[in-house]
């Protein structure tokens, strides 16, 4: 869907352009030390924007020195002290992200927009399921998708009523069809670029899954600007995993995709470990191509007929594909090598 596009720091999203990935660290911002080096392995990983809490003036301060030292966008996350937004932008936040429902007095929300307004700075007006207004529970009994998408617009509206409108709106719930309603409906609203995620998703693998059906659902009709994926873990995790969601939805290219059979009783080699190197190892090739790897050598080459390159495992010896076509045969310990060999020859 189109929206409007908000320029944030080097980047640009809405407007049609490409939906961007996003993080957030979980280092203490003010050990700008830790936190600068672990925003360049996120971004080596594919992170596009990155999210710092701020959750003291020495924090908003260290914005500064770690602006300086990467380069994808810088974004603040600011809750209750009005304060500390107005310092984050001062110190290079490319971006805020604050709920002007817990920022305090109008006054103060105006002080903050009014930060933002100098320096072209776009705000994040971000509610989750847990920061609902009590008037909007009462109205409707319990947290709905409709409860979510008034709470926003009531958020955003006090910002556009001061005459600010570089804005992005994010609207977050653990419920995971409660937050694809939730997006459904807020799209057609407004036209704000939407940042989308599923908060509080969980540990690696039922925040990941929970995450793909949920973004999998939104993103497919259209809506969206930028995602995070919310994982109770290392965040590179949800740079891997968003990345993972955005190339099954055909919305980004690039990368060597690694699809794996599930092992049965014809295997005859450690295929789960082994395709877990595989993934690992293809992390660092730019190559745009899709590596098979088989647990036998009666159906591999068959079944690896759709993918660039292959191995298929068999009892102490594998064979190495191209396209489905036996390229060589090779003992089992020299697998891993010899793809990534022939993958190298190719970039």
């Amino acid at each position: 869907m189109k929206t409007r596009t908000v320029q944030i720091g080097n980047c640009v999203i809405g407007g049609g352009n490409p939906v961007l990935i996003q993080s957030m660290t979980n280092t203490k911002t003010e050990d700008i030390e830790a936190t600068t080096e672990q925003i360049r392995r996120l971004t080596d990983a594919g992170c596009e924007i990155i999210r710092c809490a701020v959750p003291g003036m020495e924090a908003a301060q260290a914005l500064r020195e770690i602006r300086r030292r990467i380069r994808i966008p810088l974004v603040a996350d600011i809750h209750f002290d009005y304060r500390l937004a107005i310092a984050a932008i001062e110190n290079g936040a490319d971006k805020i992200r604050i709920n002007p429902g817990n920022i305090g007095s109008t006054e103060r929300v105006r002080a903050v927009v009014d930060a933002a307004r100098e320096r072209n700075i776009p705000i994040r007006v971000g509610v989750n399921s847990g920061s609902l207004e009590s008037d909007i529970l009462e109205k409707y009994g319990t947290v709905t998708a409709e409860g979510l998408v008034e709470s926003a617009l009531r958020q955003v509206g006090i910002i556009e009523d001061m005459g600010y409108e570089n804005l992005v709106i994010s609207i977050k719930s653990s419920n995971v069809m409660m937050c694809a309603r939730a997006h459904e409906l807020i799209a057609q609203k407004t036209d704000h670029p939407l940042h989308v995620g599923i908060t509080e998703a969980g540990t690696l693998y039922a925040g990941t899954v929970k995450s793909a059906v949920g973004l999998g659902i939104i993103l497919s009709q259209g809506i969206g600007d930028t995602i995070r994926v919310s994982l109770t873990g290392d965040p590179l995790e949800e740079v891997k995993a968003a990345r993972l969601i955005l190339k099954t939805l055909g919305m980004r290219s690039g990368g060597v995709e690694v699809v794996s059979c599930p092992t049965c009783g014809r295997t005859e080699i450690d295929l789960i470990s082994l395709a877990n190197q595989v993934e690992t190892m293809v992390q660092d090739i730019p190559l745009d191509l899709k590596v098979a790897v088989m647990g036998c050598v009666v159906n591999g080459p068959g079944e690896a007929r759709e993918a660039d390159f292959g191995i298929a495992g068999g009892k102490g010896v594998g064979l190495l594909l191209r396209g489905g076509e036996i390229l060589r045969k090779v003992p089992e310990e020299e697998l891993l090598d010899a793809l990534r060999e022939e993958l190298l020859r190719h970039v």
